[in-house]
């Protein structure tokens, strides 16, 4: 069992920056893929970004140069750095846990096994 607990979600203008943070507990975080999914209300939930155990990165189109995610193995840590954030990235942020993808970035809810409460983004125009 993996416990996901996100953090640093607010409210932000458009052009502004948060950083996202997901720290990871229970069975050992070794070959997780850990990825960013969000949900604007009234929609589904879509793929954000997604990194390996060995930082092999796969983002959505629409954050590409704007979003970076990393991850620190030694602290079970993933970040989401999201920069010139836009009112259309407010959403529900949610970090997920996936398996046995090998160099294969998951980009699907059904690929996740585990998943964190979510935090909300909030971009002001």
């Amino acid at each position: 069992q993996v416990q996901l607990v996100e953090s640093g979600g607010g409210l932000v203008q458009a052009g502004g920056s948060l950083r996202l943070s997901c720290a990871a507990s229970g069975r050992t975080f070794s070959g997780y893929w850990m990825g960013w999914f969000r949900q604007a209300p009234g929609k589904e939930r879509e793929f954000v970004a997604t990194i390996s155990w060995s930082s092999i990165t796969s983002y959505t189109d629409s954050v590409k140069g704007r979003f970076t995610i990393s991850r620190d193995n030694a602290k079970n840590t993933v970040l989401l750095q999201m920069n010139s954030l836009k009112p259309e990235d407010t959403a529900v942020y949610y970090c997920a846990a996936a398996f046995g993808f090998g160099l294969s970035g998951p980009d699907k809810t059904g690929d996740y096994r585990y998943w964190g409460q979510g935090t909300q983004v909030t971009v002001s125009s």
